[in-house]
């Protein structure tokens, strides 16, 4: 089954607690489809901010709004054993109700560093590590006796007895990949892929291409997986320059991160924007001298234009949106940044959504 078309937004989890639950209860309502709960990573501290866990928050989120999907976007496999991600899942499927809750893995290189897990694919086994990570979420999830032996992770997990008082509905489990076996992966056995931030249209098609590799491995139509694109993006109801000033601003952060940290699987992301790595490499200095105000400094009209944002005014943002719409993309995961969110907000929910949706 083909997905329906969503927009959604990313939720960074390094801001205040009331100010990201309140953000979610804006989105909430003002129609947003999903929040995807994008865990920050101990590098933010140099920044100013403070990470926090995806999982505790998305259960407050749930329970603080009555429609928006929430999602993880994403988890790292190798901060938590996927026995105890699917409790974490449990616990949000339970406070979120049916068909509001998505699970999420993603390999995270810096939180491999964080956690001295780093090194090549032959020692972090990635590929491996996520499979496991998706076959036991589903199969703890699932309710039934499960006992599995994976290369990274194994379980064994006694049935749940029939009268237990928890949530039976099914969980999807999304993978996020940006190297090409990785996204392959997703097209084989997630529900849905999701691509890194300066994601643009041509990337999703790249990105179109890894996924129905991995489903015709499964005998799965490519169709039925649903592209989550991660796009820098921010609105003003009517100057130009203002509604691009959020994007300009999240967009030398990440990068800057895209330098800093995941040098290598980032490069086709790059290149595929026309974006060449030295041409960033002052916006991060910028970012680590100066912080995200610095480093926006240095993020030209023509940098910003080649990660083809989702800014500027409403007719601006309609038009862009269409266009990761012509290229495949099915979930548009709005990287909302900038001055007064809550009205950014609004304002897609008000000016923008309606259109892209008719």
């Amino acid at each position: 089954m083909t997905p329906p078309f969503r927009v959604g937004a990313m939720q960074l989890t390094m801001e205040p607690l009331e100010e990201m639950l309140e953000s979610a209860r804006v989105m909430d309502e003002a129609g947003l489809d999903t929040i995807w709960l994008a865990e920050a990573y101990p590098w933010w501290r140099k920044h100013g901010m403070e990470a926090k866990s995806s999982t505790v928050l998305a259960g407050m989120i749930a329970l603080q709004t009555t429609r928006l999907t929430v999602g993880w976007g994403i988890i790292s496999p190798y901060t938590r054993h996927p026995v105890q991600a699917a409790m974490d899942a449990r616990l949000v499927q339970e406070a979120a109700g049916p068909g509001r809750f998505i699970a999420g893995f993603g390999t995270s290189k810096i939180f491999l560093n964080n956690t001295k897990q780093g090194g090549p694919p032959k020692v972090t086994r990635p590929l491996a590590t996520m499979r496991d990570s998706v076959e036991i979420m589903r199969g703890v999830l699932g309710g039934e006796r499960f006992e599995y032996d994976g290369t990274v992770f194994s379980a064994d997990i006694p049935a749940l007895s029939p009268d237990a008082d928890v949530p039976r509905w099914n969980v999807p489990v999304y993978i996020a990949g940006t190297a090409p076996l990785m996204q392959q992966l997703g097209g084989e056995i997630g529900d849905g892929l999701l691509t890194p931030s300066i994601t643009t249209p041509d990337f999703v098609r790249y990105t179109l291409g890894n996924v129905r590799i991995g489903a015709e491995k499964r005998g799965r139509d490519p169709a039925s997986v649903d592209v989550g694109c991660t796009v820098v993006a921010s609105i003003h109801a009517t100057d130009r320059d203002a509604g691009r000033d959020g994007a300009r601003e999240i967009a030398g952060m990440y990068l800057a991160n895209k330098v800093q940290n995941i040098q290598g699987s980032a490069d086709t992301l790059l290149d595929l924007a026309q974006i060449d790595p030295e041409e960033i490499r002052p916006v991060a200095v910028a970012m680590e001298e100066g912080g995200r105000l610095a480093a926006k400094a240095k993020v030209s009209d023509s940098i910003l234009d080649r990660c083809k944002p989702i800014a500027g005014t409403p007719d601006d943002c309609v038009a862009a949106i269409e266009e990761y719409k012509a290229a495949g993309c099915t979930h548009v995961m709005l990287e909302l940044w900038g001055a007064d969110r809550h009205e950014q907000i609004r304002l897609f929910g008000e000016q923008v959504l309606p259109r892209v949706r008719a």
